[in-house]
């Protein structure tokens, strides 16, 4: 058997002083001689997904103890992409991620642990964790806090926080008083957990247990239900099986595992942000993923489940119609089902006699909600490098819309002129300077589709950027456009007029501009000053690769 990492550096007598260290916290000879299990745990009062966390990691403690480890807890960032939304603050959000890769593999490695249980929720939490266990390359297993309960039904769907941001449009053209957004905001978020919509922390969430980094059926338990707890105390049991039979991350996270992952986004229509994290993922995990892959995915998965912001159902409705396993065990023939997951066992196995329950929120595969996938990838002149949408969110008389730009240098900008009735029906809102360079941190434009919405213009207005939008939103909107504006991609020289088209089904997106004309404004332009000098922002725009490489900071030499 392979000597543990911890007992190397535990040993007597040349490593007593690290055996003082741990007994002046209360640690025992017993405990000292078991695997040491670190449990990264992004716990905080900041985030209503991470809340629980405090509960949720005493009980992977005791499954670690059940199991014959010992558990030690440190703590990692994690910040709220809600509470960020729609001001200076969401161009943090994205550099959170690697930074929260960053720290995990610096204090497992430190501390030459055997295991790690990685405890999140959130949108750059999850994806974080999942590409520090790549890196790492250690027995790992996610553990997630579980999405929140929804409210009351408000305008014909039960109630979430993006109900508060519409509420304010609906506020703005006089439908609702000050009073009834007030009660909005009282209900419409009833408990701890992730959001209860189909967002990117719940995405990732059903991307980890695709990926076999999670426990079946762990995803989307609510983060009020005993069953919560449960799966934790059985990921604490199930890491020290893995440390003790030597399953390793890169063992589970590979090239098919990877596809199993895509393949369950494209079915349930996650998040756009997908496309971003699951490169990062793959990039530490030493795997070449191409965008492309995506969209090849895409066009062959059906669409089988439907949840906010494509439908009226929320991701409760999804776990209560079976979950995850369902869309699993109903995509079976197109999976790659020996694949590995944290139970030791293939994913086939896992999800054996699995099957779709043909409702209202999961289909199955002959009768599903369309015949292609969720997501799709753009390329054309406006995008050479690619784009990235979410045909699941987006109606279809709205999935070819051609019109005239209306360019804004700023997320900021464009939200002013929304809300002051300046965006007319037809035209195409181009939104640039906002990609991993240009933003920097390439901010989610959220508010901007939510004010659309709200207005009513969603569906008579469609957004471009070099930016990135939340798992929420719906309308036609196109993002992650590379190369983006401040590496000097076509969306830079975007002027007011110029007519943009945009083909879904055909996968373009087109700027209608003659190149001779695209030569001149190339030669005339110059990029604008960075918005942030000093600071870790300042870092990341420096070194962040571009959105189709998943605006990553490359962690090896190339």
């Amino acid at each position: 058997m392979t000597t543990r990492r911890s007992s190397r550096i535990l040993k007597r007598p040349e490593w007593s002083i690290n055996r003082a260290y741990y007994k002046s916290m209360g640690y025992s000879d017993s405990d000292l001689e078991r695997p040491m299990i670190a449990i990264a745990n992004a716990w905080s009062t900041t985030v209503p997904g991470h809340y629980n966390l405090r509960q949720v990691a005493a009980a992977v403690s005791d499954g670690i103890r059940d199991g014959g480890g010992t558990p030690v807890e440190f703590g990692v960032i994690g910040a709220c992409d809600g509470i960020a939304e729609g001001h200076d603050g969401m161009r943090y959000i994205l550099p959170t991620r690697d930074l929260i890769a960053h720290c995990i593999e610096l204090m497992v490695q430190a501390h030459q642990y055997d295991g790690l249980v990685l405890l999140g929720s959130c949108d750059k939490i999850v994806p974080g964790m999942l590409m520090a266990a790549a890196r790492l390359d250690l027995p790992a297993i996610l553990v997630n806090g579980g999405p929140m309960l929804g409210g009351p039904q408000i305008h014909g769907r039960t109630a979430d926080s993006t109900s508060i941001i519409e509420g304010v449009g609906r506020l703005q053209k006089g439908e609702i008083s000050r009073d009834e957004l007030v009660w909005m905001e009282d209900v419409c978020a009833p408990t701890c957990g992730s959001c209860s919509f189909l967002g990117t922390a719940n995405t990732m969430c059903c991307i980890a247990e695709a990926l076999g980094m999670s426990l079946p059926g762990s995803a989307m338990i609510p983060a009020v239900h005993a069953g919560r707890l449960q799966v934790a105390r059985s990921s604490g049991r199930a890491i020290v099986d893995l440390v003790d039979r030597g399953i390793t991350a890169r063992q589970i996270i590979t090239a098919d595992s990877l596809e199993n992952a895509i393949r369950l986004t494209s079915a349930i229509g996650g998040s756009t942000n997908a496309a971003l994290h699951l490169p990062a993922i793959a990039y530490e995990a030493e795997i070449e993923l191409d965008i492309r892959l995506f969209d090849r995915i895409s066009r062959s998965t059906p669409l089988i489940a439907k949840m906010n912001p494509a439908a009226s159902a929320n991701v409760i409705d999804f776990f209560e119609s079976g979950g995850v396993p369902a869309v699993l065990g109903e995509l079976t023939p197109l999976l790659h089902t020996s694949a590995l997951t944290v139970t030791g066992r293939s994913l086939g196995d896992n999800i054996a006699g699995k099957t779709s329950p043909d409702d209202e929120v999961i289909k199955t595969m002959a009768r599903p909600f369309s015949t292609g996938g969720g997501l799709a990838v753009l390329f054309g002149t406006l995008a050479p490098d690619s784009a990235v949408t979410k045909p699941a969110a987006i109606r279809d008389d709205m999935q070819a819309f051609t019109g005239p730009a209306r360019v804004f240098e700023s997320e900021a900008a464009a939200n002013e002129a929304i809300m002051a009735g300046q965006v007319q029906p037809g035209e195409v809102v181009v939104i640039r300077y906002e990609g991993p360079k240009g933003g920097p941190g390439m901010p989610e434009m959220f508010k901007a589709m939510k004010l659309l919405h709200g207005l009513g213009l969603s569906d008579r207005v469609a957004l471009v950027t070099d930016g990135r939008f939340s798992g929420t939103n719906n309308g036609c909107f196109i993002g992650h456009i590379s190369p983006e504006a401040m590496e000097g991609g076509p969306i830079a020289l975007v002027e007011d007029g110029d007519i943009i088209a945009i083909d879904i089904p055909g996968k373009t997106l087109d700027l209608q501009v003659t190149a001779s004309e695209l030569d001149r404004r190339r030669t005339a332009w110059r990029p604008p000053p960075p918005r942030v000098s000093k600071g870790y922002l300042y870092l990341y725009a420096r070194l962040a690769a571009s959105a189709d490489k998943g605006a990553i900071i490359p962690t090896r030499a190339t």
